[in-house]
């Protein structure tokens, strides 16, 4: 595993543990704004990871298609840049 999905995973991880801390407030029935706040740090570690994520394959698999004669893959990984943009832009 390379050091960008290393870091990648560490922003999942704590993703992970900040949810499961949300649950448990929620369940407490801890002050609203305190739950917000874990909530906004989990979308922070989330948006940090996709753009890991999006980093990797650009320098990755998409540098390696965009360097090969085949248009039908350098289009399909084209499509795919332009869908998931796409999709976190909605977010």
């Amino acid at each position: 595993m390379d050091a960008n999905h290393e870091k990648t995973l560490v922003n999942f991880k704590k993703a992970k543990g900040h949810i499961d801390r949300i649950v448990k407030m929620i369940e407490d029935g801890e002050y609203c704004i305190d739950v917000m706040q874990q909530n906004l740090a989990v979308v922070g570690l989330l948006k940090s990871a996709h753009l890991m994520l999006m980093e990797g394959h650009l320098n990755t698999c998409f540098s390696n298609a965009m360097k090969t004669d085949n248009e039908e893959r350098k289009q399909k990984m084209i499509d795919e840049i332009l869908t998931v943009s796409r999709l976190a832009n909605k977010t």
